[in-house]
């Protein structure tokens, strides 16, 4: 994410069904060496659609005053080790090996 767009990332706000899963938010934190921000309200997609039809009928007055409803509920910091960390990656990086040479077309 940092080199598609070529700035440093101090946070990763999350939102969805799964950023109830603490274990994956923790996890997602350790791996990725920065700040992961849970919101209050997780399913974000229907309740940005009702901000921007506020926004259209004048309910909402500007994106900064919308912006200031976003409130944290959990917060995960890293923690794990570095070492660790590669093994993980290692990890994955043989998983998706694997699974890309098992779904490969016989040649």
């Amino acid at each position: 994410m940092e080199s598609d767009a070529g700035l440093p990332i101090a946070e990763l706000r999350v939102d969805g069904g799964a950023t109830v899963n603490d274990l994956l938010m923790q996890f997602q934190s350790d791996i990725l060496s920065v700040k992961v921000l849970r919101p209050e309200v997780i399913e974000t997609t229907a309740l940005g659609a009702a901000y921007l039809a506020g926004l259209a009928v004048g309910f909402w007055n500007s994106v900064e005053e919308i912006s200031s409803q976003w409130k944290v509920s959990g917060q995960f910091i890293p923690s794990m080790d570095e070492a660790e960390k590669k093994s993980h990656i290692n990890n994955w990086q043989k998983a998706v090996k694997a699974v890309l040479a098992w779904s490969a077309p016989n040649n």
